[in-house]
């Protein structure tokens, strides 16, 4: 199970996170931080988990990074636009997300996907629901992760809350399942 840390000084981020998350078997949030204090004292507390950590932190950036590597935390970095993930990479950590990035526009298939991940759909059970094999969804998958930077379902999660994909995602699966109109507008 992968134990994660939630700082950022915006509630309203940290509980659209914790809801996305919550619907994963493999990941569980341990604790949240509005404060340095509040994220310095959750650093102690649970050791060994993943730290995603954004807002008024990154100017204490090397002060967190030393905290996390003496109890074998990950940090994961919720950059603005225009930042440089080297910069982050090179401190010491272990992935960046940008908030504001410009990503190319996701296909209708692609949010599907997006909105089945974020309701803690396996790729497996996305496929028998799409109709088709789960290496298809992987390459789906692939594709989703190429076009807005990121490398996994956390990174995906995290994208999507700041992004509003989960609105675009909803729509996508709403007009999916809506009749098609037929010839002189005759729903089929």
């Amino acid at each position: 199970m992968l134990k994660l840390i939630l700082a950022d000084n915006q509630a309203i981020f940290r509980a659209g996170i914790a809801k996305v998350l919550a619907v994963e078997d493999e990941m569980r949030i341990v604790a949240q931080a509005q404060t340095s204090e509040q994220m310095f004292m959750a650093l102690d507390k649970f050791r060994a988990a993943v730290l995603i950590v954004a807002g008024g932190f990154h100017g204490e950036f090397n002060a967190v990074l030393q905290a996390a590597n003496k109890v074998r935390t990950r940090v994961v970095v919720l950059a603005d636009t225009g930042e440089s993930a080297q910069k982050y990479m090179g401190a010491g950590a272990h992935g960046v997300v940008y908030r504001n990035v410009v990503r190319d526009r996701l296909t209708a298939k692609e949010l599907r996907i997006v909105a089945l991940i974020v309701q803690g759909y396996k790729n497996k059970e996305i496929a028998t629901q799409l109709g088709t094999t789960e290496q298809v969804i992987k390459n789906y998958l692939r594709n989703v992760y190429d076009k807005i930077g990121v490398s996994d379902r956390l990174e995906l999660a995290l994208f999507t809350i700041h992004h509003r994909i989960l609105n675009e995602a909803a729509a996508a699966t709403a007009a999916a399942h809506q009749p098609q109109p037929g010839p002189a507008g005759v729903a089929t």
